[in-house]
């Protein structure tokens, strides 16, 4: 893929990695490019007496840290890094405008940088690379006008024809290099898409008025691109609709042929847009069998005299198929669809990578500003993509866009809402596989946005050899006087001959006879059983887990030692053969015990504030009263001031002691009196200053400060003789409140009580009439009632 060029060069600094907190998986390691696919925080050492008597040469095999302290020199230290270089980094054009004049000015914009990198990749290790990309005013377009000119279309075409003139002057307030193009398709001319009756091929619509239809054919390319809008116009208003039986069409076989045929059609290297309008579904792979069409699409351009040739003969694309062309000719496509398709075309979205869909009027009156919209959304969204990587290399984005913070994942390969003039940044991060035992070749891979045909070529190549396997010293006298070659302060014994410096010949080492200078003292064992006699010499076994063994007779191991706070020899010193070599400022079997005092110190300076013995840097206090890290702790002892308390009061207040106790006991306080309060908070504080407020025995609250003396038994008290002491309680206005309130509470009583009896009243009153009614009800109304009462007449009344 390499091609002569003349380039220039810059090389990016890569920040120096920390691999402390790491492992190098070394165990079975055998040479430095063994090593370095071990991992990425593997390090060789090459010096020749580096290695102790029972090691092996995988130990040559760590991280940095562990070999430079287990005395490895530093120069003697093979530990590539990875590292990127730029090979063509032009900057990114900031007036376009200005190179108009230029012959193919189109070629010298750049929107993306940089262009070429060259990355060295440890395995392991990820290597990064910032790449810029910036939306440039006026920069060209081409757009593509493939059209649906079956028969439901007819109404559209005027609408069409209008289009050229209308959105050339549109897209002048977006560039100034504008290019149109158009093209139809109908279908396949085979049954049972179309029929194949003579009469129908001449005119498939059976119509002389006001004009008959076009025969029907697959694909066929009207008009180059173009910047003369006139000419668009012209001739699309020529054009007639065609026919066919069948609803969904051959649009994939166009957008292929439309993608493939550059030269045919005019593209640019600029921004390409295809506009896709129809009002039907679309044929997929496999369709072409109901017309015995058998034979797959091949993705090439097969136009002659415009017209596409392999329509009958070769199957439809897939879906899929059609992306990937698209892709791969920066191709944005704008599906232009009527409402009963446009689900349909929704679902391509998450297929094609550049894509917009947008609703149809019936006769196409809104394609312009269709098309001026899907434009605008297109280019404002910038999604990086990248060619298929060699296998066992990772890759991974991380954004920084317009008015946000980084972003990672899939959403660290967008950028959206770029207006033009806005730059954004990617920053892009590759990583090797292990080394594989071929040979490592240079691979290719190109990093891209989609739909731009700007990219950036990243060159990658493995770091799997060392610097000193340059430098081989073939028959070394090193290696047993020239019976091996010496590499990388290793030697590779010659054919017949073992052992770490190719001293034994190998058909005499194993030998019962040799054994014995592997066992240890009467051991029965060889090599305590942990390894093999190899020319009377140990070679301790190797294994996945650890603890490894070493020593003469493999006795040794650097796991073996004792442990403080979870770490072996608390992280202060190396293990040696079961034993910790502790760091100079540390002692003990886990290194535990630091040698300095400073951890020891309290707040006054003293060591365990006086109170204690300081040992492996920890308190250890006298009186088991104190505790804390410098026994400045005492939960259970009084405070400076209760302690002093009685001693204040007889002095300054003649208070509690007696005259002659107070004298015996309290010789030691110096006091001296203030008058006020207030005094005392002038004081300058010191870690020696106590701040004292205590009650006396009237309930008085005093105030005094307490001062540690030049002598260890005096003691310096400033009293204050303002003594805040509470005022007694106020019988008058305790008395008026209480009887008051018992007062209150009565009346509250008594109007409570009134209220509750006049409610019961009137319900009972009321209860009454209701009963009274309800008799009078039923004497007057009850049919069987009858009066107790028997009136008698005199027949002879009258008479008298």
């Amino acid at each position: 893929f390499m091609r002569r060029k003349k380039y220039s060069f810059w090389l990016v600094s890569v920040p120096p990695t920390d691999h402390s907190d790491h492992e190098c998986q070394s165990q079975g390691v055998r040479s430095c490019g063994e090593c370095l696919a071990a991992g990425p925080h593997c390090a060789w050492c090459t010096e020749e007496t580096f290695l102790e008597v029972g090691r092996s040469i995988w130990e040559r095999c760590d991280t940095a840290r562990v070999l430079l302290r287990r005395g490895c020199p530093s120069d003697r230290l093979e530990d590539p890094r990875g590292s990127t270089v730029l090979l063509k980094n032009k900057k990114i054009t900031l007036h376009p405008k200005e190179q108009r004049t230029q012959a193919r000015w189109h070629k010298q914009v750049t929107q993306l940088q940089p262009q070429s990198v060259q990355m060295h990749l440890r395995p392991g290790e990820p290597q990064s690379l910032e790449v810029r990309f910036k939306r440039v005013e006026d920069y060209p377009i081409d757009l593509y006008y493939l059209m649906d000119l079956s028969f439901s279309m007819e109404d559209d075409l005027p609408n069409v024809k209008k289009l050229g003139a209308d959105l050339m002057e549109e897209m002048r307030n977006t560039t100034s290099d504008f290019r149109m193009g158009f093209g139809a398709f109908v279908d396949k001319t085979v049954m049972p898409y179309i029929s194949t009756a003579k009469d129908m091929l001449r005119n498939p619509c059976k119509r002389t008025k006001p004009w008959p239809c076009t025969p029907p054919f697959t694909y066929r390319h009207l008009l180059s691109l173009t910047a003369n809008g006139s000419q668009f116009a012209e001739l699309v208003g020529g054009q007639r609709i065609s026919g066919n039986l069948d609803s969904p069409e051959g649009g994939l076989d166009a957008l292929v042929q439309a993608a493939m045929c550059e030269e045919q059609i005019g593209w640019r290297n600029v921004t390409r847009l295809l506009v896709f309008s129809t009002d039907a579904g679309f044929h997929l792979a496999g369709d072409g069998k109901l017309g015995g069409i058998v034979l797959p699409n091949d993705g090439k351009c097969h136009l002659e005299e415009n017209v596409y040739t392999r329509g009958n003969s070769q199957d439809y694309p897939s879906v899929a198929h059609v992306a990937e062309t698209l892709r791969r000719k920066n191709i944005q496509i704008i599906f232009a669809v009527t409402e009963e398709v446009t689900r349909l075309y929704e679902g391509l979205r998450s297929i094609f990578p550049k894509c917009a869909v947008a609703t149809l009027s019936n006769n196409s009156h809104n394609i312009l500003q269709i098309i001026v919209e899907a434009y605008n959304a297109l280019t404002s969204e910038v999604v990086m993509e990248n060619s298929k990587l060699p296998p066992g290399f990772s890759i991974s984005y991380t954004s920084h866009c317009k008015n946000s913070g980084p972003r990672h994942g899939e959403q660290g390969r967008r950028c959206s809402n770029i207006s033009i003039g806005d730059e954004v940044s990617f920053n892009v991060s590759i990583t090797a596989p292990r080394c594989a035992t071929a040979s490592q070749r240079p691979s290719r891979v190109i990093i891209k946005p989609q739909g731009y045909g700007e990219e950036v070529e990243v060159l990658l190549s493995s770091i799997c050899e060392c610097s000193c396997q340059k430098d081989v010293v073939p028959h070394s006298p090193s290696c047993s006087h020239g019976n091996g070659t010496l590499e990388c302060g290793v030697c590779r014994c010659n054919e017949g001959r073992v052992g770490v410096s190719c001293e034994c010949d190998g058909e005499e080492s194993g030998e019962v006879v040799e054994s014995h200078l592997c066992r240890r003292g009467n051991a029965s064992e060889v090599c305590s059983g942990r390894g093999e006699c190899v020319c009377g010499r140990c070679v301790c076994g190797k294994s996945s887990k650890k603890p490894n063994y070493y020593g003469q007779f493999c006795e040794c191991s650097d796991f073996g030692c004792d442990q403080y706070r979870g770490m072996q020899c608390g992280g202060r010193g190396r293990c040696v053969c079961g034993e910790c070599k502790c760091l100079p400022a540390f002692r003990g079997r886990a290194c535990e015990c630091p040698l300095s005092l400073e951890s020891c110190l309290s707040q006054d300076g003293q060591i365990c504030g006086g109170r204690g013995d300081c040992h492996c840097g920890t308190c250890i206090c006298h009186d088991n009263r104190f505790q804390g890290p410098t026994c400045e702790l005492c939960p259970s002892c009084p405070s400076m001031c209760t302690l002093h308390r009685e001693c204040v009061l007889c002095r300054a207040f003649t208070l509690g002691l007696s005259p002659e106790e107070c004298m015996v006991k309290c010789a030691h306080l110096n006091v001296t009196l203030v008058g006020q309060t207030g005094v005392l908070a002038t004081a300058h504080p010191s870690l020696s200053l106590h701040r004292c407020m205590e009650v006396d025995m009237e309930g008085c609250r005093v105030h005094f400060l307490l001062r540690a003396g030049e002598n260890e038994d005096s003691i310096h008290a400033r009293v204050a003789l303002e003594r805040e002491c509470p005022s007694g309680p106020n019988v008058i206005l305790i008395t008026a409140v209480l009887s008051g309130s018992v007062v209150v509470l009565g009346v509250a009583l008594l109007l409570l009580w009134k209220l509750l009896t006049s409610i019961h009243d009137r319900r009972e009153f009321a209860r009454f009439q209701r009963e009274l009614e309800q008799r009078r009800w039923n004497r007057v109304n009850n049919p069987i009632y009858k009066s107790a009462i028997t009136t008698v007449v005199n027949p002879k009344y009258k008479e008298h």
